[in-house]
């Protein structure tokens, strides 16, 4: 089901990248779950945009691999490819090593502190019961390390591989609410950037990249249609 509000209050940017943000947001947080029939008239209505910027938006999508177009069917969300997840998964991981590794040396006390302040509010996010905040927090736990060892196109290049392996940590999240071994092990990540040591760090990225690879199986067990076969 499609749930887009037709409420939506409509954002500074193109109609194409507003569609776009608002499809793609409630797909990857799984408000529309894998295998939906997507129709470009019914959200250019809920978003009371013309049918041109909508199928853009679809364009965009598909080329991504979030949106797929089946001849004489029509089109629907993808369903988590977890071959994609692993490769996206395995770049991430080896790339991260390296990046915390010069983290080491290069974040600074501001940035420390800004990682500090995010795990506080990783920490409230699970109070509040909201997986969506936490997802956000720990994807700018992240952006902050690498943003501190001036890798900005690193981190958009990892993103933008990653796509389906968020897609999956989104949904451990939604589903299983041990949200406490994520931020604990984002605080032992942080813990071991803040003592320099580089072998600690490394070794604490790549069981936090991990962390979602040991649970795919089962998930794929629970909800056999949310992925490919």
């Amino acid at each position: 089901m499609i749930i887009i509000s037709p409420k939506i209050t409509r954002e500074h940017g193109s109609s194409r990248d507003f569609a776009y943000n608002m499809v793609k947001k409630q797909i990857m947080n799984g408000e529309i779950v894998p295998g939906t029939r997507m129709s470009e008239k019914e959200i250019s209505e809920k978003l009371d945009l013309s049918r041109t910027p909508v199928r853009e938006a679809f364009l965009k999508l598909n080329q991504e691999g979030l949106l797929g177009v089946t001849p004489q069917v029509g089109t629907n969300v993808t369903r988590i490819d977890l071959a994609l997840v692993e490769e996206g998964r395995f770049v991430r991981e080896h790339i991260e090593k390296a990046i915390v590794t010069l983290a080491c040396e290069k974040l600074t006390k501001d940035d420390l502190f800004q990682l500090e302040t995010n795990l506080t509010l990783q920490e409230f996010s699970i109070k509040k019961s909201s997986f969506k905040r936490l997802y956000e927090l720990d994807d700018e736990f992240h952006h902050i390390i690498y943003k501190g060892c001036n890798k900005e196109r690193t981190w958009e290049m990892v993103k933008r591989m990653n796509i389906q392996f968020d897609r999956l940590r989104l949904f451990r999240l939604a589903v299983n609410h041990d949200w406490e071994i994520v931020v604990s092990q984002h605080r032992e990540i942080f813990d071991a950037i803040e003592k320099r040591d580089v072998v600690l760090a490394a070794k604490k990225t790549q069981e936090h990249l991990r962390l979602v690879d040991i649970e795919k199986d089962k998930l794929k067990e629970e909800y056999p249609t949310y992925f490919t076969l």
